[in-house]
C-alpha cells in the first residue's frame, strides 16, 4: 500500500467510524440499527446471511477495532493492485469505494456498506484465485475444471487470518503466473513510454538489404530487445540474428528473412501483446491448482508436447494438433495419463467413420482398404455382402478398425488418458507435416514428432533399460498395453503468451481465434490495457 494512499484510508475511517452516539442508549441503539441493516442485506445470500449469522450480524470491516482497520485497510491496498492482475480497476476501484463509505454516516447506512465490503471481497477473491469468467461459457473447446472455492471457506479464513497475508496469497502461486505478471507491468512502462516505436513498411528485408526500411526494422528490433544499439543502415549479420532470435520467440522459422509472416508480428502493437499477457493470467488462474512435479504440457498455440520436472522442461518434441476447422479443434483440458499402447489398433471415431468413410463406401466398397469393417462382436465384415447405400450415418450399425502396422494412423504408440473427448498422444506416419511452422492438421488428437522419445523418457522412472523394454515389445508386432507405475497428470493448454523457465516471453499466433474471444470477455468484464507512468 503506497503511504498515500494508507493516509487518505486513516483520514476517511477516522471520520466516517467515529461514534456518532454519545450516550449508552445511543450506542445500543446503533448497533441494534447496523445489525438489523446487515440481516436485511444479507437476505438475498445464503452465504453472507450465514456467515453473519453466525457472528450475531456483528461486522468485520466497518468497526473501531485494530482488527477491523486492518481488514479493511488490507482490503482496499487490495484493490488498489486489482489492475496490476488485469483485473477491473472499476469494479475494484479503492476510490470509489472509499467514497460510497464516507456518505454512509447512519448506522443502517454503514451496515449496508459492512455487507458490500463482503461482497466485493468474496468476488475479488475469486477473480484472483480462479479467473474472472467461466471459460466454457465463452468457448465451448475449453473444458477445464476450475477449482472454485467456497465462497463461506473464504470469509471464515479471512476472518480468522491476517488480513494482508490472507489477501497476498490468493493468486496463483506459480512461477509462470509472477514471470507473467512481471512481464506485463514491464510492458505497461513501455507502453507509458511510447511503446516499440514505428511500425517497418510493409514488403520483405533479407540479408543485404539497406534503406530506411532497414532502419525501422533495426529500431524495432533493438525497441524489443532482440539486438544491442547500432548505427547500421544495411541489413547485416546483427539484424539478422535480431529477426531469428525474434522469430524464435514468436513461433516463427527462424530463417532471418522478414517475409509476410514475420513482419506482421513485428508490427503488433504493445497494447495487443498486453491483451494476451492479461489473457494467459486469466488462463493461469483457471488453472491454479498444482500440475504435478511431474507433467506433459502441451501448449496447441506451440505446437509442442513438453515433459515439465519441478517446472523445468526435461523433454520436448514437435507436435501436430487439431485442424482449424471447427470440428477438428482440439480442446483444453487437463487428465492424467495411465498407459501406452505400443503397436496400437486404431479404433476410428465414429464421426470419421458416418462423416469420411461411409460415403466413400458408398462410392466404392473397396475404399479405405486398409480399414477393417466390424460387427458389434468385433469379427471382420466381408464388404462383398454389404449394401452401404442403404445406411446413412445414424443407421450404419458398424465399426471400423485398423490393425497395427508401420502404416497406421496411431504409429507405433500411443499415450492414454481415457477421456470423453476421445483425445490422446499418439505416433504418425505422416512425418512430413513436423516440417510445417502451423502444424493444425489432426481431427483433434495430439501426434508426435518423437514419439518413442517420448516413451522411453516416461518409462525411464519404472525400467532400467526403457530402450530396449520399448523395442523389445515393439519388434514383436503384437499390440501391448504397457501401465505407467506413477500415472502422470497431463495438460492441454491453449497459450499465446508464455515464458520459459529463464524468464524470457514469448508469443504465439491465436489459430483457433479464442483469445480473442477470452479478450472481448474481459473487456466486457472492464479489463483493460493500461499505460503505467512513473
Amino acid at each position: 500500500m503506497t503511504t498515500n494512499l494508507a493516509a487518505r484510508i486513516s483520514v476517511l475511517f477516522a471520520f466516517v467510524l467515529s461514534v456518532a452516539a454519545t450516550t449508552p442508549q445511543g450506542a445500543q441503539a446503533q448497533t441494534t440499527a447496523f445489525r438489523q441493516a446487515v440481516a436485511e442485506s444479507v437476505a438475498q445470500d445464503e452465504v453472507l446471511a450465514e456467515f453473519y449469522r453466525a457472528r450475531e450480524f456483528d461486522g468485520i470491516w466497518t468497526g473501531t477495532t485494530g482488527r477491523d482497520r486492518a481488514r479493511r485497510n488490507a482490503l482496499l491496498a487490495a484493490f488498489a493492485s486489482a489492475g496490476d492482475h488485469g483485473l477491473s480497476s472499476t469494479q475494484y476501484d479503492p476510490d470509489a469505494l472509499m467514497a460510497r463509505l464516507s456518505a454512509a454516516n447512519t448506522a443502517a447506512e454503514k451496515g449496508a456498506m459492512e455487507v458490500e465490503m463482503s461482497a466485493l471481497f468474496l468476488s475479488y477473491a475469486r477473480d484472483i484465485q480462479t479467473g474472472i469468467l467461466t471459460p466454457s461459457r465463452v468457448v465451448s473447446e475449453i473444458q477445464r475444471e476450475i477449482p472454485l472455492r467456497s465462497r463461506l471457506g473464504y470469509l471464515q479464513a479471512f476472518e480468522a487470518s491476517t488480513p494482508a497475508a490472507f489477501l497476498a496469497s490468493l493468486p496463483p502461486s506459480s512461477p509462470e503466473y509472477a514471470r507473467l505478471l512481471r512481464e506485463k507491468l514491464r510492458l505497461e512502462r513501455l507502453l507509458a513510454s511510447g511503446g516499440w516505436g514505428a511500425t517497418v513498411p510493409s514488403g520483405t528485408l533479407e540479408p543485404g538489404a539497406s534503406g530506411n526500411r532497414v532502419i525501422a526494422l533495426r529500431d524495432r528490433l533493438v525497441a524489443m530487445g532482440y539486438m544491442e544499439r547500432s548505427a547500421t543502415q544495411t541489413y547485416d549479420a546483427s539484424v539478422q540474428a535480431g529477426v531469428q532470435r525474434f522469430q524464435t520467440a514468436h513461433g516463427l522459422t527462424a530463417d532471418g528473412v522478414v517475409g509476410a509472416g514475420t513482419l506482421e508480428q513485428i508490427n503488433v502493437p504493445v497494447g495487443s501483446r498486453l491483451q494476451q499477457i492479461i489473457v494467459a493470467m486469466e488462463r493461469e488462474r483457471w488453472n491454479n491448482r498444482p500440475r504435478g512435479a511431474r507433467h506433459v504440457w502441451v501448449n496447441l498455440t506451440d505446437f509442442t508436447a513438453a515433459i515439465m520436472d519441478n517446472d523445468s522442461v526435461t523433454f520436448s518434441t514437435r507436435s501436430v494438433i487439431g485442424a482449424l476447422d471447427s470440428d477438428r479443434q482440439s480442446p483444453e483440458f487437463s487428465d492424467v495419463m495411465e498407459f501406452m499402447v505400443i503397436n496400437p489398433s486404431w479404433y476410428v471415431p465414429r464421426s470419421i467413420i458416418v462423416n469420411e468413410y461411409l460415403p466413400a463406401l458408398q462410392r466404392n466398397r473397396n475404399a479405405v482398404s486398409h480399414i477393417e469393417i466390424t460387427d458389434r462382436n468385433g469379427r471382420v465384415v466381408n464388404r462383398g455382402a454389404v449394401n452401404f447405400g442403404q445406411y446413412n450415418e445414424r443407421t450404419f450399425p458398424f465399426a471400423m478398425r485398423q490393425p497395427p502396422s508401420r502404416g497406421n494412423a496411431l504409429g507405433l504408440v500411443k499415450f492414454m488418458f481415457p477421456n470423453q473427448y476421445n483425445i490422446y498422444l499418439h505416433d504418425t506416419p505422416a512425418k512430413a507435416l513436423f516440417g510445417r511452422e502451423v502444424r493444425a492438421f489432426s481431427h483433434g488428437c495430439i501426434r508426435l514428432n518423437d514419439p518413442f522419445d517420448f516413451a522411453y523418457a516416461l518409462l525411464a522412472v519404472q525400467e532400467s533399460d526403457p530402450v530396449g523394454f520399448f523395442n523389445g515389445i515393439l519388434d514383436t508386432g503384437r499390440e501391448r498395453r504397457v501401465n505407467l507405475d506413477e500415472p502422470v497428470p497431463v495438460h492441454i493448454v491453449y497459450r499465446t503468451a508464455f515464458t520459459h523457465t529463464t524468464g524470457a516471453l514469448n508469443f504465439r499466433r491465436d489459430i483457433y481465434n479464442r483469445d480473442a474471444r477470452i479478450w472481448n470477455a474481459l473487456s466486457n468484464e472492464g479489463v483493460v490495457v493500461r499505460a503505467l507512468g512513473g
